[in-house]
């Protein structure tokens, strides 16, 4: 079964374009590495709850949306050896005013445990 690095980040709305170039090179990286995929997407309808929500979850504000950020790699051996390679690239840059707030973001990796109906 596959495994997945999920990240979720606060985005400026009026910077998603931008935010959506620097994916496309971090993109490139990873899959450069040997990630298997690699999607990006921007809420659409992502309400804020009362108790726990995506825009709770990142602190995001009426000028952000949030984005969630899926890799998926073969396995958790894999992605530690994408990753680690990945992140020692010399092409891997975040600005210093890059269009999200990595302080923000929260992410994590999941093994897969059910997919389309079976364990």
């Amino acid at each position: 079964m596959t495994y997945v690095d999920a990240i979720v980040s606060p985005v400026r709305r009026d910077r998603l374009e931008e935010y959506i170039e620097l994916a496309r090179g971090w993109t490139a990286i990873w899959r450069d590495h040997g990630a298997l995929s690699t999607v990006e997407y921007a809420g659409d309808d992502v309400p804020e709850g009362k108790l726990t929500s995506f825009p709770l979850a990142i602190k995001a504000n009426e000028d952000e949306l949030v984005c969630i950020s899926l890799i998926t790699y073969r396995d958790r051996a894999h992605r530690d050896e994408v990753s680690g390679k990945a992140m020692k690239d010399p092409r891997f840059k975040i600005p210093e005013d890059a269009p999200m707030d990595g302080k923000r973001m929260i992410f994590g990796g999941f093994r897969m445990v059910l997919r389309d109906g079976a364990a």
